[in-house]
């Protein structure tokens, strides 16, 4: 039944809504969209320049360089028709295995934080797990669309989630669990908007919520059978505890939240003022322009520069979801509903983290965090919904 949807899947499924589906000629540019995108970068960018000033270990102009490029890559995704993807489930699940291996070879991969996913060649650098968000996006999407917005066979159920799974077994084997639970969260987005069973849904979370106990109990087992970390990294567990107790490990993780909260706390209602973050510049704040950047905007901008920040990601959130609610095709609205999914973790994650309200992991912040890779993907993800919007006449 489902399988002979998978043609229709990027049929209107409303002709009211649909009733433009061919691109506008003059029209290619979602101003709100574009307008509120471009505050995100520019106070990224302003807030990475004053991170990276006080740290030789970034490069201010490679972050520029990744700006750039993610411009010109969303230009050309905006003007691209979405729907020629549709169906390339396959090709997209190969990809992602190929992305996702490929800095396990022992020639090019490379180590960093005890995990190895980057690729190195001379001095060129890449995360491919990074790029693989754009195709576990598309993965899912086009998964999902063949059901035609209803997955009610269990066992087509079932065939989708082991898919979908794919792609996070092999990010776990570099390890990096914080890419890993990106692309469960683009998973679960696109089995909920995807028209999965409800009573499934719940199933396959109640069996992940069995999963992690079952891990946390016999992980120490385990380690004191084989003589080394099994299941979780030493550096895991520690994140775990210091999130139940910030005051454990003060000179490791625990140090680094208390840190992280006295920055923003100490910038009190409108901050310190522009470079004058002192916990960073004075290297007491770790992973400044990476991980913990949220915490040298709060300490320069304060609370109301926080307000606005959040304001802005809500508003880039709902214009979202108006272009994936005003789409077409099922196709177009699952892509947009797995970056939408995306991005609230990651801003919930990112700066729950450094408040003591989310375990401490390595997700950015989207246009704010350092990284040339993690720039160029999210300017992938805003050319991928543009286009849904240029290519459904919204």
């Amino acid at each position: 039944m489902p399988q002979m949807q998978e043609i229709s899947s990027v049929q209107p499924r409303d002709p009211a809504v649909a009733k433009a589906m061919k691109p506008r000629r003059f029209k290619f540019v979602n101003l709100p969209f574009v307008l509120v995108i471009s505050a995100l970068v520019l106070i990224g960018l302003l807030v990475q320049f004053s991170a990276t000033s006080f740290d030789s270990d970034y490069s201010f102009s490679r972050q520029v360089q990744g700006v750039l490029i993610g411009v010109i890559l969303m230009i050309a995704l905006t003007r691209f028709d979405y729907r020629a993807l549709s169906g390339y489930t396959t090709l997209f699940l190969i990809i992602n295995v190929v992305l996702l291996i490929s800095p396990l070879l022992p020639v090019i991969g490379h180590e960093v934080n005890g995990a190895t996913s980057w690729i190195r060649i001379g001095s060129f650098s890449l995360q491919p797990g990074e790029f693989a968000k754009v195709t576990v996006v598309l993965l899912a999407a086009s998964i999902m669309a063949r059901y035609g917005g209803r997955l009610n066979d269990f066992r087509e159920y079932l065939k989708a989630v082991g898919i979908l799974m794919v792609p996070f077994v092999c990010v776990m084997l570099q390890p990096d669990l914080g890419t890993g639970l990106v692309y469960l969260v683009i998973a679960a987005f696109a089995l909920i908007a995807g028209g999965a069973n409800w009573r499934f849904l719940v199933g396959t979370l109640g069996v992940l919520v069995a999963l992690v106990a079952a891990v946390l109990l016999i992980d120490p087992v385990l380690d004191a059978i084989v003589g080394s970390d099994v299941l979780l990294k030493d550096y895991q567990k520690s994140r775990l505890l210091v999130f139940l107790d910030p005051s454990y490990d003060t000179s490791g993780d625990g140090y680094n939240l208390q840190q992280a909260m006295i920055a923003i706390g100490s910038g009190g209602v409108f901050g310190k003022g522009y470079m004058q973050a002192t916990q960073s510049s004075l290297g007491f704040l770790p992973e400044a322009p990476t991980d913990f950047v949220f915490c040298v905007f709060a300490e320069e901008f304060g609370f109301a520069g926080a307000l606005v920040l959040l304001a802005l990601y809500a508003t880039l959130i709902y214009l979202a979801i108006r272009i994936a609610r005003s789409a077409g095709d099922l196709f177009g609205t699952l892509i947009v509903m797995c970056v939408v999914g995306m991005w609230i973790f990651q801003i919930l994650e990112n700066i729950g983290m450094t408040c003591g309200l989310m375990p401490i992991t390595g997700i950015p912040l989207p246009f704010i965090s350092y990284g040339s890779s993690f720039m160029i993907v999210n300017f992938m993800m805003l050319g991928l919904i543009h286009s849904v919007w240029v290519h459904n006449g919204y």
